[in-house]
């Protein structure tokens, strides 16, 4: 044993037990695996991923994001500040925009990310023939 001039005591070196070393080891190998099965499949959950986006930009989204607003207003004029009103607004924003960028997230494919790129192209070449 070593001591430990800090707290004056006699320490152990840290060794791992048998069921520490075989935890390690299956922790390593679930974190190594190859075969990942995440974002296929999930029809179980369409209706209610459709119930929710209709939710979110049906009336009842436009209805929260006015109370967020109209909330937003009310505590701006309470504090004489207009960070609440712009915090309400943003939020209003960002309630409605949710379910068009995550569609946009999950369904992102190759051929849309370079059909995406086209007009920049086109626009980086027109720029350079002017020149």
């Amino acid at each position: 044993m070593m001591r430990n001039s800090l707290l004056g005591r006699d320490v152990r070196p840290a060794v791992l037990s048998p069921l520490g070393l075989i935890l390690l080891a299956a922790v390593c190998f679930v974190m190594t695996m190859s075969a990942c099965h995440a974002g296929t499949g999930g029809t179980e959950f369409a209706a209610m991923w459709t119930t929710l986006q209709g939710w979110v930009e049906g009336t009842l989204g436009r209805v929260v994001t006015t109370a967020m607003v109209l909330v937003g207003i009310g505590i701006g004029v309470a504090r004489q500040s207009l960070m609440a009103f712009v915090v309400g607004v943003g939020g209003g924003l960002g309630l409605y925009a949710t379910p068009g960028i995550i569609n946009n997230i999950f369904v992102a494919t190759v051929a849309t990310s370079v059909a995406a790129k086209a007009p920049v192209v086109n626009l980086a070449a027109a720029v350079l023939q002017l020149h």
